[in-house]
């Protein structure tokens, strides 16, 4: 598309004066949006600011109290993601929605089969996806099986997906929580090629460094409402943007002076985990002391998540764990948990909360068979919800109540609710597994300053996270874990996020000294 001719087309997208209530809360008030079209837009903005509600009021997923929508010029109202869709909207999800079983190509072509005599007709599908790919440098080859993809194929084959709908506007939530640096380079490049070819992208991030080098112009929305509109040119620096969402400075997650000491509080000894004749975690072995967080930095299906449910008892693994002088190898979950392993779980959704129960219950998950919760053989509500109570007050978690329901957070304050249960417990080894991921400046700023505390207090952490800056900045050593093994020790004061991104994805070989 010249110049000329973007400059006397209409808006791409037109928000004008959106606004949708729940019970209890505005998620949107009077937003105003224009995104031009061929450019990369960005909105930015703290968890619970809006941001997702009003992504899924533009691709139909909820309908808006108030305002209108213009796609193109032309005013439309959606009742389900299919009338978005069928006027060039589609959605990439932060947590992606493909089939581990199917190939690529099948799940690019799921519910919009080409078929030739009913059946399905993949040399059609094959053509299209490949003229999409070679056009947009989507590089992918269709007939591999999703669950053999790493997170970078799998976020261009989502993108494929709404491509092969013929989607010309791009939605894109969060799109780099879960990429090293190299594959964000390349994600950018997609993006820098998909903008050359045309197409409107909408950009959501709480990265305001990667907002700053992919945008055009940028949205800020606080407390439901726009706060600022601005072409990227205007935009002196992070913090600027930082400051228009919060109303504070920039966070950092720097770690000044070593509390570590020399009492070990936590150790694996050769840990190993099979499944169907693969070696998931191979031979792994290291220790925590006192007053130490570890960082496992590894692209994610490296072998992390199976290392934290060997720890946690949930999968078999040969080895030793050891907790203070216990060997807990044999023990169950609520034993191990009983014992003082704390849990900050990687999805909190599925492994951290109740969602559909309300905010004192979930208080007591996991933490079921001690104090507060307990009082003889029954649950102790009182005490359950005043300490619920207290841990909304000392983690600053944004709710109408304690018997709110976790559904009705923001994903930031559902964060901060699970930080507070397990830092209540007085753990004495926390795994802390992307303890910030999908969580805004403040409470990520609020987070970092509990690890801390509880670092200096003389807490062992083991800190499994995909933000490099994150880990860099809190541990006091960092192991890289490839292909279920540690390949590298190194130091948090002298690497660098793409040295380091070298050892996650093996471009650098390490070798891991015994």
């Amino acid at each position: 598309m010249s110049a000329d001719t973007l400059a006397t087309a209409k808006p791409a997208v037109e928000l004008e004066g959106i606004t949708k209530r729940f019970p209890g809360v505005v998620a949107n008030h009077d937003i105003r949006i224009t995104v031009e079209p061929g450019t990369v837009h960005a909105i930015v903005g703290e968890n619970g600011a809006g941001k997702s509600t009003l992504m899924k009021i533009l691709y139909g997923m909820q309908k808006p109290d108030e305002g209108t929508i213009k796609v193109n010029g032309e005013e439309v109202s959606f009742r389900s993601p299919s009338d978005a869709i069928a006027v060039g909207i589609g959605m990439v999800h932060q947590h992606f929605m493909l089939a581990d079983n199917l190939t690529v190509l099948e799940n690019i072509v799921l519910g919009a089969e080409p078929t030739r005599a009913g059946l399905l007709d993949t040399g059609a599908a094959r053509t299209r996806i490949a003229k999409l790919a070679e056009t947009h440098g989507l590089r992918v080859d269709p007939d591999r099986l999703v669950e053999d993809l790493g997170v970078g194929d799998r976020q261009r084959v989502e993108i494929l997906k709404v491509l092969y709908r013929g989607a010309r506007i791009l939605i894109l939530d969060e799109p780099t929580a879960v990429l090293v640096p190299q594959e964000v380079e390349e994600l950018f490049q997609n993006l820098r090629e998909l903008k050359a070819d045309g197409l409107t992208v909408i950009f959501i991030s709480h990265k305001l460094d990667e907002v700053l080098d992919i945008a055009d112009a940028i949205t800020v929305i606080r407390r439901g409402t726009t706060v600022a509109a601005m072409p990227r040119a205007e935009v002196t620096s992070a913090r600027q943007l930082a400051e228009l969402m919060v109303g504070s400075e920039l966070p950092t997650p720097e770690t000044r002076e070593s509390t570590v000491t020399d009492r070990m509080a936590f150790q694996v000894a050769h840990l190993t985990v099979e499944a169907g004749g693969r070696l998931l975690l191979d031979d792994v072995s290291f220790d925590i002391h006192e007053g130490e967080i570890l960082g496992i930095a590894g692209v994610e299906g490296n072998g992390q998540s199976e290392l934290i449910e060997a720890i946690m008892g949930i999968r078999a693994a040969h080895g030793v764990i050891t907790l203070g002088e216990q060997d807990v190898s044999s023990w169950p979950t609520l034993r191990r948990r009983e014992a003082g392993i704390g849990y900050i779980p990687e999805d909190r959704h599925r492994q951290g909360l109740l969602l559909e129960a309300s905010l004192w219950e979930n208080r007591i998950l996991g933490h079921q068979t001690r104090k507060p919760a307990r009082k003889g053989i029954w649950i102790d509500r009182r005490a359950s919800r005043s300490d619920t109570e207290r841990i909304v007050k000392e983690y600053d978690v944004r709710t109408p109540g304690v018997d709110t329901l976790a559904l009705a957070l923001s994903g930031g304050n559902q964060q901060k609710l699970i930080v507070g249960r397990e830092m209540s417990s007085e753990p004495k080894f926390l795994i802390a597994a992307h303890p910030t991921r999908g969580v805004d400046v403040g409470a990520q700023a609020a987070i970092w300053d509990h690890l801390r505390a509880a670092r200096a207090a003389g807490l062992a952490v083991l800190l499994i996270s995909a933000d490099l800056d994150e880990l860099i900045g809190l541990s006091d050593t960092i192991r890289v874990i490839f292909r279920g093994r540690l390949v590298a020790t190194l130091d948090p004061s002298d690497v660098t996020p793409e040295r380091l991104g070298g050892y996650m994805t093996g471009a650098i070989a390490g070798t891991e000294e015994t």
